[in-house]
């Protein structure tokens, strides 16, 4: 586990020995269901520390420090294994986290993971997110969207942006250049509302 405490501490996270162990029954149940549902071509060990739990956890970069330890609303659009949201929800286990998925398959690996590790105050929903916002259940009703490898920014903002409250932020990770990506999303993000507020380079 050294890897994800070098990472975790270079983004101010400090794992206790129960969510490092958190983290170690989620790898476990993600190599073995693996085997019979498709949830990743990420297995191997190290990789799965740096690629998935690490890289979930630079969500922390786009939330305001004041906000870490409120009690926020955050949904993961298109979860898909648990990623960014169960990462998340384990460092920062304070955190309502809402796992929106359109996979029954992935959805039942999602509520196993939660309950073999003891997580409360996770939900997951089975569903289309462009219908789910449509929802009054939903739309309209989070203070943070994460999404990580759906879609391009532009319809990506299209799904994700109807879950934020007014004020709210949308997270996307994405990787590689993406300032042509973010030139052709401008126009739908404005049209929704929103506006870019930062770009956060990740290590």
């Amino acid at each position: 586990m050294n890897t994800l405490i070098s990472a975790s501490k270079q983004l101010n996270i400090d794992l206790t020995k129960e969510q490092l162990e958190q983290f170690e029954l989620f790898f476990e149940a993600l190599v073995f269901c693996n085997r019979n549902t498709n949830l990743t071509t990420v297995t191997e060990y190290e990789e799965v520390l740096t690629r998935h739990f690490a890289d979930s956890l630079t969500v922390v970069l786009g939330i305001n420090p004041r906000d870490t330890y409120s009690c926020l609303n955050i949904v993961d659009i298109g979860s898909g294994a648990g990623f960014p949201g169960l990462p998340l929800k384990i460092a920062l286990p304070w955190f309502n986290m809402t796992l929106i998925e359109s996979s029954a398959k992935k959805s039942s690996f999602l509520e196993h993971v939660i309950v073999k590790l003891g997580l409360d105050r996770v939900n997951v929903v089975t569903g289309r997110a462009e219908e789910l916002t449509r929802n009054p259940a939903y739309r309209e009703q989070f203070d943070f969207a994460v999404s990580r490898a759906v879609a391009r920014l532009g319809p990506l903002s299209e799904f994700c942006l109807p879950f934020c409250l007014p004020g709210g932020n949308f997270i996307a990770l994405k990787k590689g250049n993406i300032v042509n990506e973010i030139t052709a999303a401008s126009q739908a993000i404005e049209k929704l509302g929103g506006s870019l507020r930062s770009v956060i380079p990740v290590n």
